[in-house]
């Protein structure tokens, strides 16, 4: 079974040729999407790595990568949106390969063949986000990088993601999020180390519907990033050291802020236990 709802595929396949208007349903993707691409420059070089992009819609965040040197592969199931993201190739001159294959079928496909996979707005308009998270621990080699975005699911965010920007200010059509598809970030961070993906970052992301204007903050309250990375197979005492200070967000892989206040916010342990 695809790991999809026919009623999401429907939704965006309506207005795929949507996706590169800067000014129309997608604009908010547009105006983040620099921040995201700074975000993932924190972590890694982008410049020849092989990085994949899970939910790859109309190729927003793919083109960004092949624009600064790396070998991307966009995924996504709807074909419409596909469609758009190979016209726009024609028209930014920009070299990227795409796919219509879910992130499970390319996991027994390409195992371990990715430096790094970006899965961005997408776990939230899965049916099993646990699926789609482990088939990326499956697609990264030994070392390689998770970076995701997604929704938290408490009050505040159904205000601002749904309430305000669906029906009030009309950012968004109608209909685009469903509040019990939300993902808390300790759900996340609990995902990703299921299937050996410490995290080191949890940065929220702030976007003000009135101003376009946005910027990476310590609030996750609403909108978050996570990265971590695919750890490999050691039974040494020094793994399970950095292992333990990865997800305490002690380790200096975090995000600059010593010990990191995403994870802190997200209920990780941040003290050796008795």
């Amino acid at each position: 079974m695809i790991n999809a709802h026919t009623d999401e595929l429907d939704k965006f396949d309506r207005i795929a040729h949507r996706w590169w208007d800067t000014e129309g349903e997608f604009k908010p993707l547009h105006r983040i999407n620099p921040l995201r691409v700074k975000w993932i420059e924190r972590h890694i070089e982008i410049k020849g790595k092989k990085i994949l992009d899970v939910g790859c819609g109309g190729g927003i965040l793919s083109e960004s990568l092949a624009q600064r040197g790396a070998k991307a592969l966009g995924i996504d199931l709807s074909v419409k949106a596909l469609d758009t993201a190979r016209l726009h190739l024609l028209e930014s001159g920009q070299t990227a390969d795409y796919r219509r294959i879910s992130v499970e079928e390319l996991a027994q496909e390409m195992p371990g063949e990715f430096d790094a996979i970006v899965c961005m707005e997408m776990l939230e308009h899965v049916p099993d986000p646990e699926s789609a998270v482990s088939a990326c621990a499956k697609l990264l080699r030994p070392g390689g990088h998770f970076f995701a975005s997604t929704i938290n699911r408490n009050l505040k965010a159904r205000l601002f993601a749904i309430a305000g920007a669906e029906y009030l200010l009309g950012i968004l059509p109608a209909g685009t999020h469903d509040f019990s598809r939300f993902i808390r970030p300790s759900e996340l961070i609990r995902m990703a180390r299921k299937f050996r993906l410490e995290p080191d970052d949890l940065t929220g992301l702030v976007y003000n519907p009135l101003t376009w204007a946005c910027s990476l903050s310590r609030d996750t309250s609403v909108n978050y990033l996570l990265h971590a990375r695919q750890q490999e197979i050691s039974d040494s005492p020094e793994a399970a050291v950095a292992l333990t200070s990865l997800a305490r967000g002690l380790h200096p892989l975090a995000n600059g802020y010593g010990r990191n206040p995403g994870l802190l916010q997200a209920g990780v342990p941040t003290s050796a236990p008795p």
